[in-house]
């Protein structure tokens, strides 16, 4: 499915302040700026505030309020991990964030479980037939989750 381009972090913060808005939800954004300030620039030399093609990187954390908790890391590499009551799903496509959310907050996002091997995994469905899934560790399953549980497979 299309969904709109994002092309910047700014761009992911403002989509999601808009849904915070939707969803009646406090957003905390902290920005970080620079090679030698975000998360995966290891390697940026002492002082060095640009990347090697002289880009700017900027990434962006935002924290939204309510059930569940949710947290976004906006990478400056066109992704984003997203943390939804202490699972964390990596690699998630920066125009996926949004629609992401909505899922989340929507009442689509939902737990299963499998007897053998025994685990449950958060999956949150995207529109078109995409669905992204974690593992739950065992003993994790919170109160949110537990309400989201959908019948358990052998």
């Amino acid at each position: 499915m299309h969904r709109p381009h994002l092309p910047s972090t700014e761009s992911v913060v403002t989509a999601i302040r808009g849904i915070a808005d939707e969803y009646r939800l406090e957003v905390e954004v902290t920005d970080d700026i620079g090679a030698d300030r975000t998360s995966r620039r290891t390697s940026a030399g002492v002082f060095a505030v640009l990347d090697p093609d002289g880009s700017l990187p900027h990434e962006a954390y935002v924290e939204l309020g309510g059930t569940p908790s949710v947290s976004v890391r906006v990478h400056p590499e066109d992704d984003a991990l997203i943390t939804v009551d202490g699972v964390e799903f990596h690699d998630i496509p920066r125009d996926d964030v949004p629609v992401f959310l909505r899922s989340v907050y929507g009442g689509l996002a939902h737990v299963k479980g499998r007897l053998f091997p025994p685990g449950w995994w958060l999956v949150v469905p995207l529109p078109g037939d995409e669905t992204y899934k974690e593992l739950v560790l065992l003993g994790a399953l919170t109160p949110w989750m537990s309400a989201h549980v959908r019948g358990r497979k052998g």
